[in-house]
């Protein structure tokens, strides 16, 4: 079977290690696995890795921890896997810059999905999986940066690259796509992938404040990305008189 990506799972229960390397090797991933934070180093030193899974509740250094600053020194996906009732924990998460969650126990189909997703996100995966093919505008203003839709790349208005998780990616590209139209909660989960999410968790809105502190000259008083009160946003492109 052909290798779709490399793995890494990062969990201090062994039989959830051993478990998730056996269900995704057979899914046709190469898989490492690290038992806490100096493992995971340790495995990143040696090895390049397309997507951590990345379990919150462990000893010492927990997975928040882990998460910033996988977040700070790689470009890689991150999927944290949460205990059922770590709402907090989860939306810090995301504001770390996590780009999905899993809440255990999971099902293993599940986690490959989101699996799939975060890394075609990524333009890495299966080739049939990819993105649609219908033409489209490459490169679109969002207020003073610039979205390049085939390079999955956000430029500042100097022209530096600001990073973004596949996920905000995906927002980004939803709203540049649909300008000056009001999308829902549901229809940008849908847009950017995420059918399975719950359009009253805060993931979206957590989300959306990430993007703004990335594009908005004041976060606080948004004019490119702005709230419809009650409906949910839209992409002021600067094209409607």
């Amino acid at each position: 079977m052909a290798e779709r990506g490399k793995i890494l799972v990062v969990d201090d229960d062994q039989d959830v290690r051993e478990t998730l390397r056996d269900y995704f090797e057979h899914s046709g991933f190469e898989v490492f696995v690290a038992g806490d934070g100096a493992g995971m180093r340790k495995v990143l030193a040696a090895r390049a890795v397309d997507l951590v899974l990345m379990d919150l509740s462990l000893p010492g250094e927990d997975g928040l921890t882990l998460t910033r600053e996988l977040r700070s020194n790689y470009g890689i996906g991150i999927i944290m896997l949460t205990a059922a009732g770590q709402v907090v924990d989860r939306i810090v998460g995301l504001e770390m810059g996590a780009d999905d969650y899993v809440a255990k126990p999971f099902e293993p189909r599940e986690l490959l999905a989101r699996v799939k997703s975060v890394l075609r996100r990524q333009g890495k995966g299966d080739p049939a999986a990819g993105l649609p093919t219908e033409p489209r505008p490459e490169i679109v203003k969002i207020g003073l940066c610039t979205l390049d839709l085939a390079a999955h790349r956000l430029y500042d208005a100097s022209g530096e690259e600001i990073f973004l998780t596949s996920m905000e990616f995906d927002l980004l590209h939803a709203f540049a796509t649909h300008p000056d139209r009001v999308l829902s909660r549901s229809q940008l989960l849908e847009l950017a992938h995420q059918r399975e999410g719950d359009v009253f968790d805060r993931s979206i809105d957590v989300r959306m404040a990430r993007i703004r502190r990335k594009i908005e000259p004041d976060p606080e008083k948004p004019q490119v990305l702005k709230t419809v009160r009650g409906a949910g946003y839209i992409y002021v492109s600067g094209q409607r008189k």
